[in-house]
């Protein structure tokens, strides 16, 4: 070998050396992207939750777009939600969210936005003309959860948490409702899946259901099946709706006849304190129950709300519990407890739903947005506005801007004095 020859080795040799040691090590190749799990994000307050419901018209028919889906999605996210909750997988909407957080994490990989995906359950003849057997299920049930399972199969990286059945226990539910041991069935099966693989391991499992519903309330559901549902999930989800017990169970709602002497302010603070209390007992209740049967779960908040339109039972010729102003105030209370406490609060809901109640324009279940269906963020959300969070943003064409044109005093004008109750206790 000539002088050049061995020069041109020595090249090709170092060469060699340099590119084997800038290739990373196949391990670390191979390595998976972290991906947060229920366990991590549920009671974080860095992953604050919501139930959302993306239709923009007064018919599900009407089914929101994907390029719809984003537009809230980037508006929910710039409101700092990172969980959302849906309800059912039969309609297009649940499988249009998922795709709608892909893509958008497709065109931003630091874009974060998890699921916990509802699985709707009735029994049978629900919402028939029939009447309902209660004692028995739907035979959609199975194809309902077979849909949850493909969803979070194909979307393991958005959908956390899989609910089945929504208030499907509590019997004031008169058309659906079933008992915990239908529930059972199929939350076992889909810890059956976990185990064999067939779902992630870190999948979570749990039903959403009323306080009642889960031992906190009637001895009624003091149930062996609910006992053994309680063992089986892998948290509890319960809902506690103070507003629709300022009409059912009005007990600790208003301002006791001492305090009629104080601002308007003070009279509704004091009002929303003991509405607070109230979902505080609830939860207690359930944890109570739990820990009375030797079960040790964490407790979430699947569903609570305040609503800001109502020409009925909580407006102004009921209970007057429903306008921005409380909704701000509940909305506030409600994080700032649960995110002290370790408690995630799926708050309901997201965007106003008109579909709800479509025969009554003015119905409260069309109201308990923290945003109206054209995008404008109520009172709960103007802090946000004013930081400049949704610049940018636009639902359906319209930008993000405040109700009652940013006027606070208007606000609080709007706001319905709660009536005075001879029974309640002075507060403190």
């Amino acid at each position: 070998m000539n002088t050049l020859e061995s020069l041109l080795l020595i090249v090709l040799l170092l060469g060699v050396a340099v590119a084997c040691g800038t290739q990373p090590k196949k391990e670390e190749s191979m390595q998976e992207p972290l991906s947060v799990t229920a366990k991590e994000i549920l009671g974080n307050p860095k992953y604050q939750a919501v139930s959302y419901g993306g239709y923009r018209m007064n018919t599900r028919d009407a089914q929101p777009t994907v390029a719809e889906l984003m537009e809230d999605m980037k508006i929910l996210h710039a409101a700092g939600i990172r969980i959302l909750r849906t309800y059912n997988v039969h309609l297009p909407h649940a499988s249009n969210v998922l795709k709608a957080i892909r893509t958008l994490k497709e065109e931003d990989p630091s874009f974060e936005m998890y699921v916990m995906l509802g699985a709707w359950i009735d029994c049978l003849n629900a919402w028939t003309d029939k009447e309902p057997d209660h004692t028995k299920e739907s035979p959609r049930n199975a194809e309902e959860i077979a849909r949850a399972i493909e969803l979070a199969q194909e979307y393991p990286d958005i959908v956390k948490i899989i609910a089945v059945g929504n208030e499907a226990m509590v019997h004031w539910q008169a058309i659906y409702w079933v008992p915990p041991t239908i529930i059972l069935k199929w939350v076992d099966h889909l810890q059956g899946k976990k185990a064999a693989g067939e779902l992630p391991e870190d999948l979570w499992i749990t039903c959403s259901d009323d306080f009642s519903s889960w031992g906190g309330g009637d001895p009624v559901y003091h149930t062996e099946g609910l006992t053994q549902l309680m063992h089986a999930v892998d948290y509890i989800s319960m809902h506690t709706y103070p507003m629709h017990n300022t009409h059912y169970n009005p007990y600790f709602w208003g301002n006791a006849p001492e305090e009629e002497g104080l601002s308007k302010e003070e009279r509704i603070q004091m009002a929303m304190d003991r509405s607070l209390a109230f979902a505080q007992t609830q939860y207690d209740s359930v944890t109570s129950y739990m820990k009375h049967l030797g079960i040790d779960k964490p407790i979430h908040i699947g569903e609570t709300g305040w609503a800001t339109v109502c020409n009925d039972l909580y407006g102004p010729d009921g209970s007057r519990a429903t306008d921005e102003y409380k909704e701000s105030i509940f909305h506030q209370m409600m994080r700032d407890w649960t995110n002290a406490n370790g408690i995630s609060c799926f708050y309901f809901e997201a965007f106003d739903e008109s579909w709800k109640d479509a025969g009554n324009a003015y119905g409260s279940e069309n109201h308990f947005g923290l945003f109206t269906v054209e995008g404008q963020a109520k009172y709960a959300l103007w802090d946000l506005v004013d930081q400049g969070a949704f610049d940018g943003l636009s639902r359906g064409g319209n930008p993000i801007t405040k109700t009652f044109g940013g006027d606070r005093k208007a606000v609080l004008e709007a706001a319905m004095m709660p009536p005075v109750n001879g029974d309640l206790v002075p507060a403190e």
